[in-house]
């Protein structure tokens, strides 16, 4: 299960570069074209996929509260929708969305593995959106979400499973940008809740389980009718990917601790793992080369994020902050119209863990990570000066060994993060 794990958590990373870069190089070989005739009216259909983190909170009233455990994985979708423009500008539609995947935590003792999914499930809602540019449409969307979660088990554990049905909320940001003729590439990030319920009742009392899920999508529309006029009549802010820029984002996601403890006798244990949710503030410096069809750049960044795992219990409360840190990405990407860039970005990044209590326990112990970043996303030109994009990023840090601090043999008690994160971000570059 140690490798299985792993290798979870590799797979997901690597699926992340490849499929955005795939993206990217598909943008690549569609030419730069003229947008402004683009019609966002009409019906459409797509196809695509995405990746996420699962955090379920546990609760037994009044005794414990603990957000909670959570896991990564990846999702595959199929879409429907309509969208009405109500002037050039301003857009309202509604969509429905069919998933299946394998989001969520796993827990590994000797001979037995136990995984808890989200194994299939839909969303339906309706979303407004604003033209940012003749070729690029930013929106926001909310809804009702339906999620079947499976938990399985395996090894000693064959023959353990349950199945339950949730409904609850979602919502979302979005950018998506014209290609060729009537296809559009879409980038979205969603949070779905799905209400706190009793799985198990006993005397005096029930164990409550919260699910909630940080998931962004990936995904290419066809829309029928998006060639027939009617787009819109301005036009496209000129811009020069060239020069030097600031910005600022604001984000949220998911941290997914994997802990491993070593229980002797050549049997371990491996959660993953322990999931932390929150929002982000990011400031960022760069620079950006124009090739022509193509851009690439670097970029330094810090953020100070508020994700965070939390333990209630009588008298006090346990914490494990994800605060702050910084990365040093460089990025590649393709113009997929005249206003509107595709690209991939990694590189080497950094971050600060607290683990600490209420008072009188106070600080319990802190440490610092290195890892390696990569994501994609989109970026477009409102103006002259200004872009806004939306970004996806995993993260994963090296591995932190807390034996020593607890008196025991090296290797006994081992933590592994891994981030994934969204954010929504505005650069001003100079000229």
């Amino acid at each position: 299960m140690f490798l299985r794990v792993s290798a979870k958590s590799v797979l997901l990373g690597a699926v992340s570069a490849v499929a955005l870069m795939s993206v990217a190089h598909a943008a690549d070989v569609v030419q730069p074209v003229e947008a402004s005739g683009f019609n966002w009216s009409g019906a459409y259909v797509g196809i695509g996929g995405g990746f996420g983190a699962s955090v379920h909170k546990f609760s037994v009233a009044p005794i414990v509260d603990f957000n909670g455990i959570g896991g990564n994985g990846v999702f595959g979708e199929l879409t429907a929708g309509y969208d009405y423009m109500v002037n050039e500008r301003f857009l309202l539609g509604g969509f429905i969305d069919a998933n299946i995947g394998n989001i969520g935590p796993s827990i590994s003792i000797p001979d037995a593995d136990i995984d808890l999914t989200n194994a299939y499930g839909f969303d339906v809602g309706l979303r407004a959106g604003y033209v940012l540019n003749p070729s690029t449409l930013g929106y926001v969307l909310g809804g009702y979400s339906w999620q079947h979660f499976k938990l399985d088990g395996s090894g000693d554990a064959d023959g353990l499973e349950f199945t339950e049905n949730r409904g609850g909320y979602v919502l979302g940001v979005g950018m998506e940008t014209a290609l060729r003729g009537n296809w559009t590439l879409k980038t979205e990030y969603r949070y779905a809740n799905y209400g706190d319920k009793s799985v198990i009742d006993f005397g005096g009392g029930a164990l409550n389980v919260e699910p909630s899920t940080h998931t962004f999508h990936i995904a290419a529309n066809y829309r029928f009718g998006a060639q027939s006029g009617g787009g819109a009549s301005f036009a496209a802010p000129t811009y020069n990917w060239t020069g030097f820029y600031v910005g600022g984002a604001l984000g949220a996601g998911t941290a997914v601790h994997d802990l491993g403890v070593d229980l002797g006798g050549g049997g371990a244990l491996d959660l993953n793992g322990i999931g932390s949710e929150g929002v982000l503030g990011e400031a960022s410096i760069g620079y950006d080369y124009d090739f022509g069809s193509w851009v690439a750049g670097v970029q330094l960044d810090g953020s100070y994020s508020g994700i965070r795992s939390k333990l209630d219990i009588p008298g006090g409360s346990i914490k494990l902050d994800n605060d702050y840190g910084f990365d040093a990405l460089a990025r590649v990407g393709a113009k997929v119209n005249e206003s509107t860039l595709a690209y991939v970005i990694g590189g080497y990044s950094y971050q600060h863990f607290d683990l600490h209590a209420s008072d009188p326990v106070g600080d319990i112990i802190d440490w610092s990570k290195s890892g390696f970043t990569v994501g994609g996303g989109l970026e477009t030109a409102v103006s002259n000066n200004v872009t806004v994009g939306l970004e996806y990023r995993y993260s994963q840090f090296a591995e932190k060994d807390f034996s020593s601090e607890f008196g025991a043999p090296d290797g006994t008690l081992t933590d592994k993060a891994s981030f994934q994160t969204v954010r929504i971000g505005a650069k001003y570059k100079f000229n």
